[in-house]
């Protein structure tokens, strides 16, 4: 059983993103970058999958400059086979980046694909559900348990009233929440082995795919400052404030 493996390459979660002078966007200019944090749960369970002798190989791909080497080594050396870089200095919308997956999906025809529910610099939450529709295969999303069984998968979805859980039959697109795992961290020898498992590296202008932006990013700037709390002496006062000044209840 084959699983392919989206990784995005995003400022490091541990670094407060800056926007740029002008407006126009954050800066990452000489800011450290890693793997998405959801993708590093997706490849974490994607090896726990291999080493229950569920999975036989793991491909990752990423889409981005050639520093996005860097992302699939980490994610080699936690434990996928190979990877798949597609090479552009241009942004990539998620219809686009939906568009690139479905070309290699069905160049490499993987049982599943299991990839992070949203990236942390953009929060899109849709190229999943995306790529679900343009290959018209079953999906579970924000996934925070994940049993594969033959050709179905079974998981436990996090929903705004609680989990619900679900049956796919494969193939089938599965995005996964934070709580599915813990990611690994990649041991020293695993790293040095990662250095060459192969790249197989593809210029996206070669692919003949339209990724065209359609949405335009007129500015971006910090969120305001969160109001400071206020202390209330009783569940009256409470229902109060809730009713009358902030006018939720």
């Amino acid at each position: 059983m084959k699983v392919l493996v989206p990784v995005k390459r995003v400022v490091d979660s541990n670094i407060k993103p800056l926007v740029k002078s002008d407006g126009s966007g954050v800066e990452i200019g000489g800011v450290k970058m890693s793997m998405n944090p959801f993708d590093e749960t997706a490849v974490e369970e994607a090896v726990r999958l291999k080493e229950q002798k569920i999975v036989s190989e793991i491909v990752v791909i990423s889409i981005g400059e050639a520093k996005c080497q860097d992302t699939l080594r980490t994610a080699m050396a936690m434990g996928a086979d190979r990877a798949i870089l597609v090479t552009t200095d241009e942004p990539i919308e998620s219809l686009g980046v939906a568009k690139i997956v479905q070309h290699f999906v069905q160049k490499e025809r993987p049982n599943f694909v299991l990839m992070g529910k949203q990236a942390s610099d953009d929060d899109t939450n849709a190229m999943g559900q995306i790529l679900a529709a343009k290959l018209g295969w079953a999906q579970g999303t924000f996934i925070s348990k994940l049993d594969i069984n033959g050709d179905k998968a079974l998981v436990v979805r996090e929903v705004d009233d609680g989990q619900e859980v679900l049956e796919l039959a494969l193939p089938a697109i599965l995005t996964t929440d934070l709580r599915l795992n813990e990611p690994r961290y990649a041991s020293l020898p695993n790293i040095m082995k990662a250095r060459k498992k192969p790249i197989d590296t593809v210029a996206l202008a070669d692919l003949g795919i339209d990724t065209a932006v359609r949405l335009e990013v007129k500015s971006v700037k910090e969120s305001s400052s969160v109001r400071a709390g206020v202390i209330v002496n009783s569940v009256e006062e409470l229902m109060d404030k809730l009713q009358n000044e902030a006018k939720v209840i």
